[in-house]
């Protein structure tokens, strides 16, 4: 977690083993597997068919140049380095690939996404049944709102459900991280990762490793 991110709040929640949200919530989160299709649908919609109606479902990212902007409106391309992590020219955190190597935050936001997010929202940021697609959630969701969220939970009751997302702000192995972990989310949203570990990815740097010893020893 960098000093910027530390002075928004304290917490993430791309993890949780016991709850879930709905897709208001961070845009709500793990080792249960996305939601399947009915039998009857699978039956009427070729595999092809399936993944084009999905595909017109999510929200598309524009590309203008070299720059990237989800559909909120914000521009993810890298700007800066700090503490080993890239960030947009308005400090936001994002992702870079360099012949074909992410770089070692994002693989490190895999890691930890996988490690404490996916049991509520899926591998790969895919969602499952209960808890939404946090690679879907992230396009459109502002980030200082994906650190509230993360930080203090979110409760949705309704007739159907009572849906609880605990907060994550004491958790150091989600904080720490929860620079990486939005990258990571990013890069799968837009396309730019592929599900599964990642194959190839830059080396940890000094900074890296300085700043993640002073916040989980801290």
């Amino acid at each position: 977690m960098t000093s910027k991110t530390t002075a928004s709040l304290m917490a993430i929640c791309v993890a949780c083993a016991t709850c879930a949200i709905t897709g208001t919530a961070l845009a709500q989160t793990t080792d249960t597997p996305p939601a399947q299709a009915g039998a009857g649908a699978a039956a009427a919609v070729s595999g092809d068919a399936q993944q084009e109606q999905a595909a017109k479902e999510e929200p598309q990212t524009e590309e203008a140049g070299a720059k990237t902007a989800l559909p909120n409106g914000t521009d993810i391309t890298p700007d800066h380095l700090e503490n080993g992590r890239w960030y947009t020219v308005d400090d936001i955190p994002t992702y870079k690939i360099t012949d074909g190597k992410i770089d070692y935050a994002t693989f490190s936001g895999y890691r930890r996404y996988s490690a404490e997010c996916h049991v509520c929202h899926g591998p790969d940021g895919e969602g499952s049944t209960y808890a939404p697609a946090l690679k879907t959630s992230v396009l459109t969701l502002d980030y200082y709102d994906f650190l509230e969220i993360a930080a203090s939970g979110k409760q949705e009751v309704n007739k159907a459900a009572n849906l609880v997302m605990p907060a994550f702000g004491t958790n150091k192995n989600v904080w720490c991280y929860i620079d990486d972990i939005y990258a990571y989310l990013l890069a799968r949203g837009t396309g730019d990762l592929p599900r599964g570990r990642p194959a190839n990815k830059e080396d940890k740097s000094d900074e890296f490793a300085a700043q993640e010893d002073s916040c989980m020893s801290g």
